[in-house]
């Protein structure tokens, strides 16, 4: 049974690649945790390709935040850019995308999703983030 009281986790991860994975199986854990399994599968593939793309794309650290809060998870990756995200590609074809699958797959397997700029404590950057409600929690992308 899923929690009904709000909670939030950030993890701050190095520009490493390898930190896909650790995101991954940390929100696995924390969704496990808290009676959430139904979003695991497609919190993770959110998470990765927003965390992917924080990793890639720029130089600096960056950190998965996750928050649950009336019936809806939120996924978002900070990074150290300030620079806006590529536009998604067309969630018809993300199989077949070379560039933007990533955003592509985050659209199609989200109910919203959005960023905006950051500047605290002197540092700038971005957070890109989604949403999934819990009953619609299955990602099928075309």
């Amino acid at each position: 049974m899923p929690e009904t009281d709000p909670w939030e986790y950030s993890l701050h991860i190095p520009n490493d690649t390898r930190a896909v994975t650790v995101c991954r199986r940390t929100l696995r854990l924390i969704l496990t945790m808290h009676g959430l399994i139904a979003l695991v599968d497609t919190a993770e593939l959110l998470a990765a390709e927003l965390v992917s793309n924080a990793v890639r794309h720029t130089e600096g650290p960056a950190a998965l935040r996750v928050r649950w809060s009336a019936g809806v998870l939120r996924v978002g990756a900070w990074d150290a850019s300030p620079e806006p995200p590529g536009p998604p590609g067309e969630s018809g074809c993300v199989t077949d995308l070379e560039a933007g699958r990533g955003l592509a797959l985050v659209r199609a397997c989200s109910d919203l999703w959005g960023w905006q700029p950051l500047a605290r404590g002197g540092h700038r950057g971005k957070y890109v983030w989604c949403e999934c409600a819990l009953e619609a929690s299955e990602c099928i992308p075309g």
